[in-house]
């Protein structure tokens, strides 16, 4: 089966870790031998790569098209319009990206169906792009695009057309199915398929021996995630009181970054608080087999592949109980969930989980229930039966737009 990966959830070189989880269960999927795919990964346009100008000029220096794991990958780009551009986003992502993939087929991958991760805005373009080249389009939702953008009217009907007109649809988790079937999606059209875990690139090592190496001492947690509003490193770090003996890494970028340390600051807590930047995964897994426990405060998640990684190092999590979490969080040995996504709920799990501390051989071989084996078996089984049944109808031909 030849497939096209269409997502801005991808990584570059400029931004290594954007999208991973995308590039990961791309990469289990090709590795079955029976799935080849090229990656159309749009970029924000951006004139100008000056660090002065931000975030965006970032994307400027990311190439037109890179190789990664063996994966051709192309970066279109699109035009971000201030105010007005979360309407006319699918729209954008579809023109910018036309081009490049009628080149595709012009150099001869004749791809046989379209993989959009995200819903909104790229599962809706991945729909334009599949009627305009006349392929079936399985949209993988991954949580944010199911549980926030549909309060938005315009963008609502926007994703419920995309799901009319889409192939098939996969979810990261059960809760999010449930939820597009709430909205009205159809049901019979919705695959649950959580994600895995890279269990060769997370796994224990020397606890103590990576305790030494990143200098840590004491009862020490770890947060893993952007620096924004809905990963709520602010009620960790506003738990930290309640635990006088507990440190606290966080590991991650962002616009909070500046109000986070303000807040340690206020609370007498900075120097309990090490805020670590961006991290490679490489040098991350070394991170959580050095903590005490991971903790994820989320307001939404899908699926956080992040308690999956800290579980495969032998590290139990404290999370949230929100959407897919308790899904991921379903035994002792897995960790705790939040009775309450507050500080003093944070602080009442931890404790709850040091007095009653998993083994880490037993919380790694949790994790080990979470292979990518079975998901890439899913999408292959998903995949073969779409193909088949439009096999008949699509010839690669370009329609109107």
């Amino acid at each position: 089966m030849k497939l096209l990966t269409f997502s801005t959830l991808f990584p570059n070189t400029v931004k290594p870790s954007h999208g991973i989880f995308v590039e990961t269960r791309l990469r289990y999927l090709l590795g079955s031998g029976k799935v080849a795919s090229k990656v159309v990964a749009p970029v924000p346009w951006f004139p100008s790569s000056n660090p002065r100008f931000g975030s965006y000029a970032a994307f400027a220096g990311v190439p037109r098209r890179e190789t990664r794991y063996d994966i051709d990958v192309r970066h279109p780009r699109y035009a971000v319009i201030p105010k007005v551009g979360m309407t006319v986003a699918p729209w954008l992502l579809a023109q910018s990206a036309k081009q490049e993939i009628g080149r595709i087929i012009d150099e001869g991958y004749d791809f046989d169906a379209i993989d959009a991760h995200y819903f909104y805005p790229d599962g809706v373009a991945a729909v334009m792009l599949g009627k305009y080249f006349n392929k079936p389009v399985v949209i993988t939702a991954r949580g944010t695009d199911i549980n926030l953008i549909p309060q938005y009217a315009l963008p609502r009907k926007q994703l419920m057309w995309a799901a009319e007109n889409a192939a098939g649809m996969i979810t990261v988790c059960n809760a999010l199915r449930d939820e597009m079937v709430q909205l009205g999606m159809p049901g019979e059209r919705i695959v649950p398929l959580r994600n895995g875990v890279d269990l060769q690139r997370f796994q224990p090592m020397d606890r103590q021996a990576a305790r030494t190496k990143l200098g840590i001492d004491g009862f020490t947690l770890v947060s893993v995630g952007l620096l924004d509003t809905r990963k709520a490193h602010d009620l960790t770090i506003g738990a930290l009181p309640l635990m006088p003996d507990a440190k606290l890494l966080i590991a991650g970028t962002g616009p909070e970054r500046k109000n986070l340390e303000m807040q340690a600051q206020r609370l007498g807590v900075a120097d309990r608080v090490t805020f670590l930047g961006s991290v490679a995964q490489p040098q991350l897994k070394e991170y959580y087999n050095a903590a005490d426990a991971m903790v994820l405060a989320s307001s939404r998640e899908g699926w956080a592949n992040v308690l999956l990684e800290s579980m495969a190092c032998g590290t139990p999590v404290v999370a949230s109980n929100v959407w897919g979490t308790p899904e991921v969080v379903a035994a002792p040995e897995a960790g705790v969930l939040m009775p309450e996504r507050t500080s003093e709920g944070i602080a009442r799990a931890v404790r709850t989980l040091r007095e009653n501390y998993p083994d880490h051989a037993a919380t790694r071989r949790y994790a080990e229930n979470f292979s990518w084996d079975a998901t890439t078996e899913g999408q292959i089984q998903l995949f073969s039966r779409i193909i088949g049944a439009a096999r008949p109808l699509s010839s690669g031909r370009r329609v109107a737009a």
